[in-house]
């Protein structure tokens, strides 16, 4: 549901009858205060997210770091976040990663 539901909303973008336009996309997304705000929320938090998986992940020794970073750039925040709580738990479960 996370990763289909925002794609849903980006029609006339990436349709096959208009296709891909990034200035249409960047114009629409930045058209007046209210998306911006949202559009600089969605941002920040996927800096965010990529920044603390990237430290957490050599942290505890993750070696798919890189499923993380195509989640979040290719769906967004909304899997990339779920995606790196589970692989961080089911390491954290494994046990304490080697010093």
């Amino acid at each position: 549901m996370s990763a289909s539901l925002p794609h849903t909303l980006r029609s006339p973008h990436g349709s096959p009858k208009n296709g891909l336009s990034g200035r249409l996309f960047v114009q629409q997304l930045f058209a007046n205060r209210i998306s911006a705000f949202f559009a600089l929320d969605v941002l920040v938090s996927a800096v965010v997210l990529l920044r603390f998986s990237e430290l957490e992940s050599r942290r505890l020794r993750l070696h798919s770091r890189w499923i993380i970073l195509a989640g979040t750039l290719l769906v967004g925040v909304s899997l990339g976040l779920p995606l790196f709580l589970y692989l961080r738990e089911r390491q954290l479960d494994q046990g304490p990663p080697i010093a």
